[in-house]
């Protein structure tokens, strides 16, 4: 092997393109992923994994039995929405996304939310003008458990339990994440509970984050009921710099943050384990929208924001920072902005608008080695 060749930057990147606008999305943000790699100097061993709703339907699971020794063998995972009308939901999160996040231990779900210029936002703009904030949400346990079910069917004393789960090590160690993301930042952090309302769970939370606070003594830390939380997140988003919430608030919260800032199809998120011991996970957090898939109108801004965090992850942060600069270029100019943003632009021109302010246009590309693994699911 020649000294040039053992040098190169080589990643190995599962691709689960999904269902519904996953599909578009998702071959949208590989043509930004596959432009960076000409400009950076890096290449990419892609390999495609066509699971999801349709592999359900047509063979009775939403991906193979060896689908988790298969993708361990990455360094990362990019994913598409999941979903479908005619596949419960239960069905196509718990078979799929959520083995991923706990076999990998992906306990930090990171949530930007900004504000671009060039972006509608159902704000006064005195409001949403400044909104630069992070979304830590817990990942692998608290209230998205699978402790639980009804009992005494079918009757009318039917009763449903479903225990929620918090660890000292879960609550801790996805709070001390946002401490240190912290102090990259503002030093500001929000915790979101409701210790007024569930007295066991988040009293539990709350003494576990006070605990890494101390770790942190040049970190604001002040804790917020998580409904007075949403109505801020409304009435004055600017405020905020971290916030760091269990698993099921911190959904609902970086939901709102996103529509405050214009709308989910901005949303990207970052699934991670930090310890590297395991492929961490990068997709949107909007869903398949089947009512616009097929129609070519799709958003594809929150999947190519989420590569852009895969690539900081991978350490490609110059790469990282131009597909960010790109994307909020073409955005503040307005020349391509889907419906959902009150444009008319069609996913493949807001992908070329991306690719050619990455100044790649006509240039060569790095090696991008797909493998298609249709024939083995």
């Amino acid at each position: 092997m020649t000294d040039e060749r053992s040098a190169r930057r080589l990643h190995r990147v599962a691709v689960i393109p999904g269902d519904g606008i996953g599909v578009e999305t998702t071959e949208a943000a590989l043509a930004v992923l596959t432009a960076a790699t000409g400009r950076w100097g890096f290449e990419l061993e892609l390999e495609r994994f066509p699971w999801g709703c349709d592999h359900y339907v047509a063979k009775g699971r939403m991906m193979p039995a060896d689908a988790l020794d298969r993708l361990d063998r990455f360094e990362a995972i990019m994913l598409g929405a999941i979903g479908r009308s005619d596949v419960p939901d239960a069905v196509s999160i718990w078979e799929l996304i959520m083995p991923i996040r706990r076999r990998f231990d992906q306990f930090v779900n990171v949530r930007p939310i900004r504000r671009i210029g060039g972006v509608r936002s159902p704000l006064a703009d005195r409001l949403a003008a400044a909104v630069d904030l992070v979304v830590v949400r817990e990942n692998t346990e608290g209230e998205y458990s699978d402790i639980g079910g009804v009992l005494r069917q079918p009757s009318d004393d039917e009763v449903c339990l479903q225990v929620a789960g918090f660890s000292r090590t879960g609550c801790e160690r996805v709070a001390r994440y946002a401490f240190r993301l912290a102090t990259e930042r503002r030093g500001r952090v929000v915790s979101a509970t409701k210790s007024n309302g569930l007295p066991h769970s988040m009293p539990f939370w709350d003494a576990a984050v006070r605990a890494v606070a101390a770790e942190f003594p040049a970190v604001e830390l002040r804790s917020v009921h998580v409904d007075a939380l949403a109505a801020a997140f409304v009435l004055e988003p600017a405020e905020f710099d971290v916030v760091v919430a269990s698993n099921l608030f911190g959904d609902i919260l970086s939901e709102i943050g996103a529509a405050v800032v214009g709308g989910i199809g901005l949303g990207s998120s970052a699934n991670l384990d930090p310890t590297g011991r395991h492929p961490s996970m990068f997709e949107p957090i909007h869903g398949s929208a089947p009512d616009i898939a097929g129609r070519g109108v799709a958003n594809p801004i929150g999947q190519i924001w989420s590569v852009a965090m895969m690539l900081r992850h991978l350490g490609e942060v110059d790469a990282a920072d131009a597909v960010m600069a790109s994307v909020e270029a073409v955005l503040r100019s307005g020349e391509a902005l889907t419906p959902d943003l009150g444009g008319s632009a069609r996913t493949a021109e807001v992908t070329a608008a991306v690719v050619e302010r990455l100044a790649l246009k006509g240039a060569a590309a790095a090696p991008v080695e797909m493998v298609a693994a249709g024939g083995r699911g």
